[in-house]
């Protein structure tokens, strides 16, 4: 079967002052991004967050969490870490986003790899209003229940076509589905949108995954249209990517790189350089 990712027939670009313009409200806005995330990736993800030009705080203790989410613009919840106390931060903080609009960007990380990690992906999704489910390939399938894998918390695949995948996920959660890949596809469930933003090194680093939360969040945390937001998060974090392995020598050149390049992305080089297509 061939890959529709790749079929463009139907497909047109985005216009790139829509990508532009989000980016330019993140900037002028700095929204707070509350993040309960995972201990590997949390320094990068706030300082990914910074450099999208937003601002990051890393709380989860369950006793303040109510409180601080209620200053946020958005909410990460990154599932890479998982222990039980962390569970119940996301559910205290996750209801009391949901009590006052604020937009909820969950990252399934490794869904698929144990019983608790995947029971508690599940439970976050029924019990809390997720306005965008961010996953890779493997997680995003996992939970469309279309067949995934994942090692670890690396993507394994899906079985079948990317793009159905997602909007089958969207259409059976209910949210907003960014799955990230070589080309990263965001649906509603309806609307698709490809991003043919990125560069390979992406996927040899190490939290990267994380990493696109942030940014979605930190977009959706300036949009009423959660779809086109995390479409345009995608595109100006893969074209910082694309801009970081221009020079690097390595995966630690490139990281610098990568957040060097993110801070330095103007509005106008989003309108220029994002290849966003909408089916």
């Amino acid at each position: 079967m061939p890959d529709s990712t790749n079929n463009s027939s139907s497909a047109r670009f985005v216009d790139g002052a829509i990508p532009a313009g989000l980016l330019a409200a993140v900037r002028s806005g700095r929204p707070l991004v509350h993040h309960i995330t995972n201990s590997v990736t949390i320094n990068d993800c706030a300082n990914i967050t910074i450099c999208a030009g937003a601002a990051p705080v890393m709380a989860e203790a369950p006793e303040e969490v109510g409180e601080m989410v209620a200053a946020a613009g958005a909410l990460v919840l990154n599932i890479g870490t998982l222990s039980a106390t962390q569970v119940e931060a996301m559910l205290i903080a996750g209801r009391r986003a949901n009590e006052l609009g604020i937009p909820v960007v969950l990252d399934p990380v490794g869904v698929g790899a144990t019983e608790f990690r995947t029971a508690t992906a599940h439970r976050l999704l029924d019990a809390l209003d997720i306005a965008v489910l961010k996953g890779n390939a493997g997680e995003i399938g996992v939970l469309a229940g279309t067949g995934g894998s994942v090692r670890g918390v690396d993507s394994g695949g899906v079985a079948g076509d990317p793009v159905e995948t997602a909007r089958e996920c969207a259409r059976s959660t209910g949210t907003v589905v960014a799955m990230t890949g070589a080309i990263d596809v965001v649906t509603d469930g309806s609307r698709v949108f490809l991003v043919r933003n990125g560069n390979p090194a992406m996927d040899r680093l190490s939290g990267t995954g994380c990493m696109a939360s942030s940014v979605t969040a930190a977009f959706v945390a300036v949009a009423d249209d959660y779809a086109v937001a995390s479409a345009a998060a995608l595109a100006a974090f893969g074209l910082a990517g694309e801009r970081g392995a221009a020079g690097a020598r390595g995966p630690y050149t490139f990281r610098t790189a990568l957040f060097d390049e993110l801070a330095g992305l103007s509005p106008d080089d989003l309108a220029r350089h994002a290849r966003i297509e909408e089916r």
